[in-house]
């Protein structure tokens, strides 16, 4: 469910006069930024009756009568910007504080967004149908680099420490490199900001859920100087599984904490050292969605002895070091981080029938990586930033299955691959030009990928020899937006995009828990994409409004395709990965909001359609069309309600070719949910304090997603009626 109105429950923390530019994106001196204004929104079949309700209504106020701060993104142009002058579709979305799943489930019901299931935990972002593979998925700007078949990248980090999350949706490689095809989702944690005088402040929550009888906490600890300034994070949470309306979804429950520390240390001339230290651990992780039956449909591969298999991580875990440094060089702003990342996991095939894990895999990948950026202004014109990465990850699984039924006890070794390597070397620059009420951004990207490892496969049939493959890419946008006032801002974007191929589906040549044998293809072309896209943005008292109509076109997807052979050693149907000819995603979405005196109504829609140009077919696993309707009374002290309704189209444009007919029709369903709260202001030590209570799928729909994983019949089914209630503060 979507979260209260920003305004009725704004987060709670210390301010000061000064912050220091995230470490996902610093931000410039203002004295050299250009010109900002606000963002916008409005939808499209519903764009029209909502652009009419302009002419009506009251201003967009705050509760306090005065106007809203500009919004604002530091992931769509590298820097703090104002999101209505960039010429692209952004969304920003605060954090939610009472909220009991993963970060990945804060996409659901956005506009032009999507979220993929294999279980509670994971929840992938979906980008314009595009998923994990073709997003660039960053945490402060540092991007998750991890190559898993289940789960979610997006889930290494709890929603307790995130501060927002910024989506830029369309092609993004001039800035993120490869896999920002769909666009770039940013998990942001909160700011270092200085003061001119010692000051701190923080804020805690603690969350209770009915559904999955969860409990979820955080605290945060801010304190600013003019010299030092330092966040101190802690979150956690406990989830038993989940109910649906016909009863407890087994497997959905797991436990998470998240541990944060940004430091600050800004010197009497003004550059910035800086350091991120963040730690992410989930336990006892399953995927529901992954459960497939020996010797049944779907469970081609798993020897029936076993039954039913699924697959789970007992531990898995985020490690983050940065270290940067914000100074400014001659009349711009020089900002530069090195890192290292360890993103481990344990991966296992549980067997029902067994009562134990039948095939044990432990997998780390470790990315060091550094990068730089150079803004400066030259001339009155132009804004340029001219910037170069380089990363390297490592990943060396190391896997044991049991396969000699009937006893399943030899603990044969079975890598997958063995000491795989990607390295990306890229280098752009960006050019922000004005032309009055025109601003024009122009970029262009090369791009180096090299992929390589010691051994392919396992056993008679494996590789050592031709593993390396080198891409060498170009990446380029161009687009212009134009403000002709306040209410009608429209741009235009044009851009090309890529993704190299990831470890698996390089090197990968084994047995999974999900029945096939995948088999590798070093030599995979990475996919290219070309995108355009035309939009509208405004923002008046009376509406704020967006709304986007786009293509993307892209050559040779990648995409592991069920060939109907079967492997002539073990027998197990053979996945293999390949290039596609083409495929072609086109929409249209949108979103508005409107004050009726102290109320505020909201919609926002989603409108997809996905070619497979080489199978003659739908494209696979393509959200269906929707749309959500809101209405509430936000209020910064005292009561505050909201209302939502979310209607999700049916789904029957399936791909049978290619997913061999694994892919299912979807009917329709409708929910309800409701949220309201309290805030009542000072009590005892706290400065602010808030009570928030939500029941969400109101009416107890049963229902499941289009995008939620599993065989037919047998797909995740969602919660149930639920309440949530949260009790926060702020010191």
């Amino acid at each position: 469910m979507a979260s209260l109105d920003p305004a009725a429950f704004p987060p709670i923390s210390s301010s000061s006069p000064s912050s220091l530019p995230s470490c996902a994106a610093p931000g410039p001196d203002p004295s050299i930024a250009p010109p900002r204004a606000r963002m916008a929104a409005v939808p499209a079949a519903v764009a029209l009756a909502l652009l009419g309700l302009a002419a009506l209504g009251a201003g967009s106020r705050t509760a306090h009568g005065q106007e809203a701060l500009p919004e604002v993104s530091v992931t769509a142009r590298g820097y703090d910007t104002p999101t209505i002058s960039t010429p692209q579709a952004i969304e920003v979305l605060a954090a939610d504080a009472a909220s009991t799943g993963p970060a990945g489930s804060l996409f659901r019901g956005e506009p032009g967004l999507a979220v993929q299931s294999d279980g509670a935990w994971g929840q992938n972002p979906v980008l314009r149908g595009l998923k994990k593979e073709s997003i660039g998925i960053l945490v402060d700007g540092v991007r998750i680099n991890s190559a898993q078949p289940q789960g979610a990248i997006a889930s290494y980090l709890d929603t307790g420490l995130l501060e927002r999350a910024e989506v830029v949706k369309g092609p993004s490689s001039v800035l993120y490199g490869t896999g920002a095809m769909g666009g770039a989702v940013n998990l942001l944690t909160p700011r270092l900001r200085f003061a001119d005088t010692p000051t701190h402040g923080g804020r805690v929550s603690l969350t209770g859920s009915t559904v999955d009888k969860g409990f979820a906490g955080s605290g945060l600890y801010r304190y600013a100087s003019p010299e030092h300034a330092v966040v101190l994070g802690v979150a956690g949470r406990n989830l038993d599984d989940y109910r649906s309306p016909d009863g407890r979804v087994p497997r959905t429950g797991y436990e998470a904490d998240s541990l944060l520390l940004k430091y600050g240390y800004r010197t009497s001339g003004g550059t910035v050292l800086r350091a991120n230290l963040q730690r992410h651990v989930d336990e006892d992780v399953w995927y529901p969605g992954s459960a497939r039956t020996g010797g049944q449909p779907g469970g081609a591969g798993i020897p029936p002895p076993l039954g039913r298999v699924t697959i789970h991580s007992p531990k898995q875990k985020r490690e983050l070091i940065e270290l940067g440094v914000d100074t400014r060089i001659g009349d711009g702003t020089l900002s530069a981080e090195i890192y290292h990342q360890d993103v481990f996991r344990q991966i296992r095939a549980y067997s029902d029938n067994l009562g134990r894990d039948y095939v044990r895999n432990d997998v780390t990948f470790a990315t060091d990586g550094a990068k730089l950026r150079y803004l400066v202004p030259v001339g009155e014109r132009h804004l340029l930033t001219i910037g170069a990465e380089h990363w390297r990850m490592r990943g060396d699984p190391e896997r044991y299955m049991d396969n000699n039924p009937p006893l399943f006890d030899n603990n044969l070794r079975n890598d997958p691959f063995s000491r795989g390597r990607l390295e990306s070397t890229g280098v752009f620059v960006q050019d922000e030009i004005s032309f009055g009420d025109t601003l024009v951004v122009a970029a262009l990207r090369y791009d180096r990928v090299v992929g390589n490892a010691a051994q392919k496969g396992v056993g008679p049939g494996a590789q050592t020899t031709g593993l390396r493959h080198a891409d060498d890419t170009i990446a380029w946008s161009i687009g212009a937006s134009h403000a002709i006032s306040p209410a009608l801002n429209p741009y235009v974007s044009l851009g090309s995009a890529y993704r190299a191929a990831d470890m698996r589906e390089r090197f990968e040549d084994s047995a999974r828990g999900d029945g096939y044998f995948h088999v590798g293809n070093p030599d995979l072309d990475p996919e290219r994409s070309i995108s355009i896209e035309l939009g509208l943005k405004g923002d008046t008292p009376e509406l704020n409004y967006r709304l986007a109509v786009f293509h993307t076109r892209v050559d040779d997807y990648i995409a592991g395709r069920v060939t109907g052979a079967n492997h002539p050693q073990n027998g197990l149907p053979i996945k293999r990965t390949e290039n596609l000819d083409k495929v072609s995603i086109y929409g249209i979405e949108g979103s508005a909001s409107k004050p009726f005196g102290s109320w505020l109504a909201d919609a926002s829609f989603t409108w997809l359609r996905g070619r497979n140009h080489q199978d003659d077919e739908p494209l696979a696993e393509m959200p269906p069309p929707e749309i959500r309707l809101g209405i509430g009374q936000p209020s910064q002290h005292g009561f505050a309600w909201r209302a939502q309704l979310r209607a999700v189209s049916s789904q029957d444009r399936i791909a049978t070719r290619f997913t061999n007919g694994g892919e299912d029709r979807t009917p329709s369903f409708v929910t309800a949910d409701l949220a309201f709260g309290w805030r009542f202001g000072r009590v005892g030590s706290f400065t602010d304090t808030a009570l928030d209570v939500r029941l969400n799928n109101l009416f107890d729909k049963g229902y499941h997603e289009h995008l939620a994983q599993g065989l037919s019949g047998q797909e995740i089914q969602a919660p149930g009626r639920g309440l949530v209630v949260t009790l926060s503060g702020g010191f």
